[in-house]
This record gives C-alpha cells, sequence and structure tokens, in this order.
C-alpha cells in the first residue's frame, strides 16, 4: 500500500503530523555512554505504518544537520514519502533518555530547533484516509498551533486519531500541555493512550473510567498497560483485553509507537476505518497490535515488523 507516482493520498493512506528527532539512548555495554538513535512518536509511527505496508506520508520538519540526515535515512529508507516535510537550516531537538525500573524518561532539547517549525496541513488533512497527532508538536509551539488546526479539519473531513503521549519537562507548561491534549482527544475519533498518560490526563478519575467516558461519546478507545497488555473500548459494547505477548525485553523504547502502528494499520486494512468495532474484531485489533510492539521490545532498535500471523 506504500504511495506510487501519486503518493500516499486517498483513503489507505495516513499523514502523521509531529515530530522526528534525535533519542540520546544509553548503551548496554557502556551505560554512561549515548548514542544517537532518530526517534520522535510521530516518526516513530510513520516507520512503523510503512514498515507494515500502510501507505503514509510524515509532515514534520528536518533540519539541517547531521542529525537530520539520519532522520531522513531512516524515513525514505522505510518507505515513507516526504513531500509535506518541511526543511530548515536549524538544528534537530535532542531527547536524553533515562531508563528506570518504571520506564523511561526524558530530558529535552527543544527550542531554536527546526523540529517544531512546520506549518498547518488543514487543507490537506481530508486527502488522507486517516490522519495521526500526538507526541510533543501537539504541545510545542509554533508546532502545536499547525496540529491543533491540522486535527481540526481531519476530525471533520477524515479519522482523527490521538496518541497523547504525554510527556513532562520543565521546558514544557504542564497545565497548557493537558488542556491541549485533552482538547484533541475530545476531537478523535480513535484514542490510544498508556494507562500513565491518562492518569496525568485525568488524575481524578481511574484510566478505565477515563477509557469508557471517551469510548461513550462515539469513540474508539485502546488503553495499553505495559507488560500487563492492552483493553480496546467501543461506544456499544463492553471492553475487551488483551495480554501483552510474552518475550525476553530487551527495550522499551518505541514500543508504544508501534502498537500506535500496528493498531492504524490494522484499521486501514482489515477494518476499512471502522472504529465501532464487534467485541471480536477488536480482540483481532489488539493481538495484531501486540505482536508488532513485542517485534521491536525484543531488540535495541525501533523499527517494528509485521506478524507472521495473528
Amino acid at each position: 500500500m506504500r504511495g506510487g507516482p501519486g503518493g500516499p493520498c486517498g483513503p489507505g493512506g495516513v499523514l502523521v503530523l509531529g515530530e522526528a528527532l534525535i533519542d540520546l539512548v544509553p548503551m548496554p555495554s557502556e551505560p554512561e555512554a549515548r548514542r544517537a538513535q532518530p526517534g520522535g512518536a510521530p516518526a516513530n509511527v510513520a516507520v512503523g505504518l510503512a514498515h507494515l505496508g500502510t501507505s503514509v506520508a510524515f509532515a514534520g520538519a528536518l533540519g539541517g544537520d547531521g542529525f537530520a540526515r539520519s532522520i531522513e535515512r531512516r524515513l525514505v529508507g522505510a518507505g515513507v514519502d516526504l513531500s509535506l516535510c518541511a526543511r530548515s537550516e536549524l538544528p534537530t531537538a535532542l531527547a536524553v533518555a533515562d531508563p528506570g525500573e518504571t520506564g523511561t524518561g526524558y530530558h529535552f532539547h527543544l527550542h531554536d530547533t527546526a523540529t517544531f517549525r512546520f506549518p498547518d496541513r488543514a487543507a490537506d488533512a481530508g486527502r488522507f484516509g486517516a490522519v495521526y497527532v500526538g507526541g510533543l508538536a501537539a504541545v510545542v509551539e509554533p508546532a502545536a498551533r499547525a496540529v491543533a488546526s491540522t486535527a481540526r479539519a481531519a476530525a471533520r473531513n477524515s479519522l482523527l486519531v490521538v496518541d497523547p503521549n504525554v510527556r513532562e519537562d520543565r521546558t514544557i507548561d504542564p497545565c497548557r500541555a493537558i488542556g491541549l491534549l485533552r482538547d484533541l482527544c475530545a476531537s478523535a475519533h480513535v484514542v490510544k493512550a498508556s494507562d500513565e498518560d491518562l492518569l496525568r490526563l485525568w488524575p481524578d478519575r481511574d484510566p478505565d473510567e477515563s477509557c469508557r467516558r471517551l469510548a461513550a461519546e462515539g469513540r474508539l478507545v485502546v488503553m495499553t498497560r505495559g507488560a500487563r497488555g492492552s483493553t480496546g473500548y467501543t461506544p456499544d459494547a463492553p471492553p475487551v483485553s488483551v495480554p501483552a505477548v510474552p518475550v525476553d525485553v530487551v527495550n522499551t523504547i518505541g514500543a508504544g509507537d508501534a502498537f500506535m502502528a500496528g493498531v492504524l494499520a490494522w484499521l486501514g486494512t482489515a477494518g476499512g476505518w471502522e472504529r465501532a468495532l464487534s467485541p471480536g474484531r477488536t480482540e483481532h485489533m489488539l493481538t495484531f497490535a501486540s505482536q508488532v510492539a513485542a517485534s521491536v521490545v525484543t531488540q535495541t532498535g525501533t523499527e517494528p515488523s509485521a506478524p507472521a500471523h495473528v
């Protein structure tokens, strides 16, 4: 399903809007050293979709440094269309990964970078079957304005998919960020969020209750819980839970993004962008996405692969 001469536009294509940056991750053999690894949740989702055979365009921004060139090689090598990607001579944003027992934290170097300087793509949203937004770009200016406008257009003319992917850092105003992400979730047709994301967005509610409320308003909602599996919520059926695939975990960076790519790829091919799924189809979708995520956590990189069977 990768775009031919006409690119990825069309009912089967996905527009991914957000950041492509560099993760500085610890090296297993030398924990005090850091390896530069292309990342950013939206870029990871775009690459994951391409690896899963889905036609995808990435509409972020790339800088003028060596990091940007490595990011571009990754995206192009996977088969991602970059015709809507902005360019700048500014440097690339950096995310310093800090893995811990409860997950991976990040410290960011974001400002005065090319990464968040991309235009509003509202005029392009209706040309795609689905539009994905989320990550840092949803809350860091000037990208946040472009994300909000494009999301509003996608909610009217396409399938809007939101992964809030809440990040905390001294450079990010938490109150404003939470408000922006709640607004995106309110506009979305599909919301994928971790239980930690949901607690940060609605700290006075149990994550399950937050998902039920979002689903009751007509959305497909997917909550991930790491090693404890995932649950899907639809407007007219009971929630469906699927356990995580049992694997030897090497790395958790990018697992949630791979899961998101799996959900989107499944919806575009098996579901036809349907979001009112039966319990059986919800289970099938979650199982597929879980297997895609498992293909990432068993390696040191973030490149997923399609399951041989589900």
